[in-house]
């Protein structure tokens, strides 16, 4: 059920608001439950384990491996090829996101990543970086 908007005038701020919040101020944090422990991504109001509606923002260690990956093939003025992944983060939870500093064909599934922040026109994405164990 939707709560009601606030009485004194302000924005109400929902799970999805909160997310994009904190990558706005340069800060990488997923909810994770208080009381099973589990991350929940992509935001939610309750959690997915056991139904909590009481979570921690907590920032993830960011590690990773490829689950899938893919090729966006575009032409030069569309900023060319660009690499397109499924990311199995650590802390249980799977994200879509880019590999950033190497050519688009070079992520392979299973490599291990890390991942970054990324100022792009103002706004922070959250990116990943093969491991030199993968490079």
């Amino acid at each position: 059920m939707p709560k009601p908007a606030p009485q004194d005038g302000t924005q109400p701020v929902g799970p999805e608001q909160t997310y994009f919040r904190y990558l706005q101020s340069g800060e990488w944090r997923v909810p994770q439950c208080q009381s099973c422990r589990t991350f929940v991504f992509f935001p939610r109001v309750n959690c997915l384990a056991c139904g909590s509606e009481a979570f921690d923002w907590v920032a993830p260690a960011g590690g990773g491996t490829i689950y899938s990956t893919t090729v966006m093939r575009r032409p030069a003025e569309a900023g060319g090829d660009r690499n397109l992944c499924l990311v199995d983060l650590d802390e249980g939870f799977r994200m879509m996101s880019q590999i950033d500093g190497v050519e688009a064909s070079v992520p392979k599934i299973g490599d291990r990543v890390r991942a970054t922040l990324r100022n792009d026109n103002d706004s922070h994405l959250v990116v990943f970086q093969l491991t030199e164990a993968s490079a």
